[in-house]
């Protein structure tokens, strides 16, 4: 009966075809190499017996030679196919992988398929965006530096050709150029700062100390300025207060540049406070202002290098715009937090933590 073996064959093609359709969807790598164990067993076994009831009721060892044949071929084809589809998917990745290495960094890779290859893909993808963010900012950060580099050097530039042309005496811009020197002199030392920030190079001599002094000396920095536009200063700190490791002239740089950018952005008649508040094993420092508060791109984007929420980049609202982007680092390297937020009741909220010095000696 040869046409019983082949139709016994043709059913066999057809179960594993079908099968291989079912491991397709099954949702992870794993779970569909099980399957195609299970399937290289069931098949071939599944052929074996009904194989060996045709050799029961026709005493013919032909029959089963060609139906094992046929369905062990049938699990190969299987096997084939399915290794096949998962190889593809791994070659897309490998190919976004390469065109992200020479160069692209729009390359992405399919996020689909089975868990494990889709959740590879997502972190490629993810890992992709990184690095296309970071050569963006990169190529911000010389824009941006080159701009604020410029800007003091061609002021100086047109007053010495007025000063060589006779248009006027050495003197009168002596003041306005060491403005400039100064201007320049602050944007290399940021920009060294941060690079010693990003090359983990930056290192500080920790002690336990007081934040009282640290608060008391910045509000007397800017007390002047206050006062000329208005602005209320206040300070809130608890009796009670343990002192925090830190590097003490690193925290006050910090609260400084927080408090002269409340300052900024706080309108006459506000005010500006400075809460300092023990929080477990840390100690919080809050700068709070009544100013326009922050939006939503502020919020995430305030301590990138050279970022200002004047769309103008006018120096005549604050400096280069690296003092977050220094204040960030200075933080996190003595062991901090800093963060920004909207107040509930409007303006804006600065904060950062420091170790409390019992939790840093426990340590």
């Amino acid at each position: 009966m040869i046409e019983l073996g082949l139709v016994v064959a043709a059913s066999t093609l057809a179960v594993g075809l079908a099968a291989t359709l079912v491991l397709r969807l099954l949702p992870t790598v794993r779970t569909q190499l099980a399957g195609l164990a299970l399937l290289s067993v069931a098949l071939p076994l599944g052929a074996v017996l009904l194989s060996g009831w045709v050799m029961f009721h026709m005493g013919d060892d032909v029959k089963i030679l060609a139906v094992a044949a046929a369905s062990a071929t049938v699990a190969v084809v299987v096997a084939l196919v399915l290794g096949r589809s998962i190889a593809a998917r791994i070659d897309r990745l490998s190919a976004a992988s390469v065109e992200l290495a020479a160069g692209d960094l729009a390359a992405r890779a399919p996020a689909s398929g089975p868990r494990e290859l889709a959740e590879l893909g997502a972190s490629f993808n993810e890992m992709a965006g990184n690095v296309e963010r970071l050569f963006d900012a990169r190529r911000q950060l010389v824009a941006w530096a080159s701009h604020d580099l410029r800007t003091p050097l061609a002021s100086m530039q047109a007053m010495l050709e007025a000063v060589e042309d006779g248009l006027v005496e050495p003197e009168h811009y002596a003041r306005a150029m060491q403005d400039q020197v100064r201007t320049l002199s602050m944007l290399v030392d940021d920009l060294f700062e941060l690079a010693r920030i990003d090359a983990g190079v930056l290192t500080l001599e920790l002690r336990d100390a007081p934040l009282e002094g640290v608060v008391a000396s910045c509000l007397r920095g800017l007390e002047a300025e206050a006062h000329a536009r208005h602005v209320r200063l206040e300070s809130r700190i608890p009796a009670a207060l343990p002192n925090v490791r830190c590097a003490p002239d690193k925290v006050e740089r910090v609260l400084y540049n927080l408090l002269a950018n409340a300052l900024r952005h706080t309108p006459s008649d506000g005010s500006v406070g400075v809460i300092v508040a023990r929080d477990g094993d840390e100690v919080q420092v809050s700068v709070e202002d009544t100013g326009e508060g922050i939006d939503g791109e502020a919020e995430s984007r305030m301590f990138e290098r050279f970022w200002r929420g004047d769309p103008a980049r006018t120096r005549t609202k604050g400096g280069a715009g690296l003092g977050l982007a220094i204040a960030q680092g200075l933080v996190e390297a003595q062991g901090g937090r800093i963060w920004a937020e909207t107040r509930p009741g409007g303006g804006a909220r600065v904060s950062f933590t420091l170790p409390a010095a019992t939790a840093a000696a426990a340590v």
